[in-house]
Parts: structure tokens; sequence; C-alpha cells
């Protein structure tokens, strides 16, 4: 019987094994040709050769991503385990800090997915980013533009949604302008306030140095030497997606984020982000990005919901 003995070295023993040894189990479940017993940070392994080779593999490619991002979640063993994933050390070709965020925060591409968009974002002016809720196209597409503005790529951010549930006529609301709108905007103002300060951020808006703004506001304007992002893309008409899109400008990076599957358009109009990804796919100059339920970096049950509605959705 072969066995093979590893010490684990410069990594959090508890981390690694996790609460309850929830990741011992997951990689021990990964090799059940193997007997596995473990001491400290000693992992004692007995089996067919081959299958060592491989566990000896993994364990140092754990250790590594440890080692880099500094922690290690149920999703990064999913990762490491995917065999169509790409691997994590060839995923390092740009830092995974985007941007300092208040307080110190780092504000980093937490999954491969999320760093295949950063890429793209390097790469090309306009990126279509889809995937379901919690992957973080929007934390993520947000970061790249706040670092595009420190790092004076660009002179101004421009975020907007689609006001879907007014029906882009906000008239009937209660309040002034801005009362009105922000209720749609909110989860873009979130992202933007963990990584400028408030009062820099205040700022920042009053000088329309960064707008944030309904969809409809985007009508006639040439968006120059600005990082836009569409959020809640799916949410857009057929006609808004083509006016939106024919807004860009010189020196301007377009983000378009959106879930496919989650459109809340009346039932007889077709989601312009889906209709938009089929016209242009062969455009060589634009990037698609999909993130799925492997790059939920919300509680690990919103995996498992996204998961349990896919599947419901491919036996209807």
């Amino acid at each position: 019987m072969n066995k093979l003995i590893l010490e684990l070295q410069e990594i959090s023993v508890q981390e690694f094994y996790g609460t309850n040894n929830e990741n011992l189990d997951f990689i021990i479940h990964k090799f059940p040709s193997l007997k596995v017993s473990v001491r400290g940070r000693k992992i004692s392994a007995s089996g067919p050769e081959e299958d060592l080779r491989k566990f000896e593999s993994k364990i140092k490619e754990i250790s590594e991503h440890m080692l880099h991002y500094n922690r290690l979640n149920f999703q990064d063993l999913e990762y490491i385990f995917d065999e169509q994933s790409i691997p994590f050390s060839k995923t390092r070709n740009i830092d995974d800090v985007i941007v300092h965020g208040v307080n110190g925060q780092l504000i980093k591409a937490l999954t491969p997915n999320q760093r295949k968009l950063v890429n793209a974002v390097q790469e090309k002016d306009m990126i279509f980013a889809t995937g379901p809720a919690g992957t973080g196209k929007t934390y993520t597409s947000v970061a790249l533009a706040v670092r595009a503005l420190k790092n004076k790529e660009v002179k101004r951010i421009i975020l907007t949604r689609p006001a879907v549930e007014a029906g882009e006529s906000l008239g009937f609301l209660p309040g002034d302008l801005k009362e009105k709108l922000d209720p749609y905007l909110q989860p873009l103002y979130d992202a933007l306030r963990d990584m400028i300060h408030y009062e820099k951020l205040a700022n920042l808006i009053d000088r329309g140095t960064i707008e944030v703004a309904p969809l409809a506001f985007m009508r006639g304007r040439t968006l120059d030497n600005a990082f836009v992002i569409l959020d809640e893309a799916q949410n857009t008409t057929h006609s808004q997606m083509k006016m939106f899109l024919t807004r860009m400008g010189k020196r301007a990076k377009f983000i378009i984020t959106g879930d496919p599957g989650q459109v809340d358009l009346p039932l007889k109009q077709k989601s312009g982000l889906k209709l938009a990804m089929h016209i242009l796919q062969n455009i060589k100059d634009i990037a698609f990005v999909q993130l799925d339920g492997k790059d939920v970096v919300r509680h690990k049950l919103v995996k498992e919901i996204i998961d349990a509605y896919a599947s419901e959705e491919n036996q209807s």
C-alpha cells in the first residue's frame, strides 16, 4: 500500500480544515480510494499511487491559494476541484486588489470569473457581464470604474439602471427627483460607499464626476472619457439597449451587467440584453463574461437557491 505524508506550512490549519472539519470532509470525499487521517499539521494518506499524486497536487493548490488570497471558503474549494475551471495559479496575471476601499478595505476579484471580468476590461472597451444575483457583477464593475477614475484613465463615472418598476416614468412617486430615483439606484450607491469615503463621494457626485441616474437620462447624450456601467440590463427593452450602446463616445469603457434569467419586463416585451448579446456576439472587440453560481460571494445558501431554481427551470 502506497503512503503519503504531507505537512501544512505557513497557513492556518483551522481555516484549512474548516468549521467542524467541513473543508477536510469535502476534500476527503473527492478521493474515495484513499484512506486519509490528520494530526495537527500533518495529513497522512494511503492508497493507489496515481490518486496520491492527485491528492498531493490538490493539497498544494489549496495551500497556495490560501497563501495568495488569505482565505479559503466553500466556493474556492469547488473551483479548485472543478476540472472545467481555470486553475487559480493561471489567473494571477494581474493584481487581485482592484481598489483600496474605505478604511483600507481591499476590494478584490474573488473568483476566477470575476478575474476574467477584470482582464476583459483591460483588453476591451465594451463588456457584457452576465450571471445570477450575488456573483459580483455590479460590485466588481463599480470597483473597476473607481480604479479607472483614481488612475485618471477616465474623467467621470456614470452608473445607470432601468427603473423598470416605474416604467421609466417616475412622476407618480412621492418626493423630489432624487427621492424618486434613489430606491432604484441604491445598490450602486452601496457599492460606491464601500470604495469612496462619504464626504468625498458626495463631493464627486455634486461636481458631476460621478453620476448615478436612470437609463432614460442617457438619451441624446455622447459619453466621452467615461467609465459607464449599465446595471440590471435584462430589464431594458430592445430600443433602450440600442440607445444606450450608441451613447459610447471616445475614450470610454462600457460594462453591461445583468441576469438574463431574471427579467422583470412585461411578458410581451423581449429583454434588450438577450437580443444585444445575440446581435453583437460576432464583434471581436466586445467581450462577454459569464458568471454563475460558483461565483456567488454571499451566504452559501444563495448558491444552493440559484442551483435549485436552475434545476427547476431545466425540468420545465
